[in-house]
């Protein structure tokens, strides 16, 4: 990755965001104490310590069509301590709060892997481990966040950097305490920029913006062709790629450039149902995130390609054919079941054309005409025409 310019100088408002930020994990540790606190009453008046979280499911979630995102019903679960089959989890969920509020304490962050390792140990006497494997550790930070109804970047813990940027757009990142890194995203050479976990406006700040809309790719192999042939110079815009399923750091910096700057956001992913998948997250969000949508989800973000028509009309040639599989079918009726995608005609002749063709598409397939073919002519005259799925 390109080296990030030196550090500006902070602005007078840094100490207004160190305030703020303060403020916040003060609340934050009121939460998780509230949290110990009511397991204590209920201890001393003889009752189960239970622990009220949030159900993180389908069967909890809700498809808010004027609003255009999925969000979280109001059902919840007691997680007992008495129970043999949820008290492991009860323990694993009040150890995770207390490495939080340690974290809060001494203003430290950990990755979700640290987290794993702060928190696994072998209890005294036993050969039990508190945490087997990660799987097992970020359920529950997830659970954490839900239930005390705040933000991971909140929690103090963050995922490791997964997604890229560049383009016609200047960042102050104050990831750092005490620093303030301004970031020429026009100047990140080939490798780009990480995007990082936290990317809230105290920590990352928008200075000055010339684009034009943000074009967001699925994979790193196609997003280095963009950045080679410098498309976002060319068509005034900002680049970005997730990595295949975008990481919440990706997506939320995605939400705040469309709906703080009012940029259009659009998604070049594959013609396969895991494309579809990745673009119905990015637009409405996700079934086990839905606490997050109101951060998270794009509304109006368009699908730009790749298409199940793009292999007559763009005349590629059988090599880039990958045969569907049985569960390639299974997962694309799914999708086309979910209401966001059922009330669109258009998704629904989408979806039942790529089952139609028998196989699904990389973006990849689009080099087989040209190798900057996606760059120089796809892309260009699929934004001309206005030729896109929302």
């Amino acid at each position: 990755m390109a080296k990030a310019k030196s550090p500006v100088k902070p602005e007078v408002k840094s100490d207004a965001v160190h305030k703020r930020i303060k403020q916040r994990d003060t609340a934050t540790k009121q939460k998780i104490v509230g949290l110990a606190d009511e397991v204590t009453k209920k201890t001393f008046a003889n009752k189960e310590p239970t622990i009220a979280i949030p159900v993180r499911a389908k069967s909890n979630t809700i498809w808010n069509r004027k609003r255009g995102i999925l969000e979280m019903g109001d059902n919840r679960a007691d997680r007992q301590l008495f129970n043999l089959n949820q008290a492991k989890q009860y323990m694993q969920t009040l150890l995770h709060a207390s490495s939080i509020k340690e974290l809060i304490e001494r203003e430290k962050t950990l990755t979700l892997r640290g987290m794993f390792y702060a928190a696994k140990h072998t209890v005294a006497g036993t050969n039990e481990n508190t945490f087997d494997v990660q799987d097992e550790s970020d359920p529950i930070l997830e659970d954490l966040e839900v239930s005390l109804g705040v933000l991971r970047e909140e929690l103090h813990v963050f995922a490791k950097k997964a997604g890229t940027v560049a383009g016609n757009i200047t960042v102050v990142d104050r990831g750092v305490p005490g620093r303030a890194d301004e970031i020429n995203l026009r100047q990140m050479g080939s490798g780009g920029w990480a995007v990082p976990s936290i990317v809230e406006p105290d920590t990352l700040e928008f200075k000055k913006c010339d684009a034009k809309f943000v074009l967001h790719v699925e994979k790193n192999t196609v997003w280095q062709r963009f950045n080679e042939d410098r498309f976002w110079e060319e068509h005034n815009c900002i680049l970005t790629e997730g990595s295949g399923q975008p990481p919440r750091g990706v997506r939320r910096l995605l939400k705040r450039l469309n709906e703080e700057l009012d940029l259009p956001v659009y998604c070049l992913l594959d013609c396969d149902p895991w494309g579809h998948y990745i673009f119905s997250v990015i637009k409405q969000g996700s079934m086990s995130l839905a606490f997050e949508s109101e951060r998270l989800a794009i509304p109006k973000a368009k699908f730009i390609g790749i298409r199940a028509k793009d292999y007559e009309e763009c005349d590629l040639p059988d090599s880039v054919k990958i045969d569907l599989n049985d569960n390639d079918k299974k997962r694309a009726n799914e999708i086309a079941g979910y209401p966001w995608f059922k009330d669109h005609k258009l998704w629904q002749k989408e979806i039942a054309k790529m089952v139609s063709n028998g196989f699904k598409m990389e973006v990849e397939s689009l080099i087989a005409k040209d190798i900057s073919y996606v760059t120089e002519e796809y892309v260009p005259q699929r934004l001309q025409k206005k030729d896109w799925l929302e």
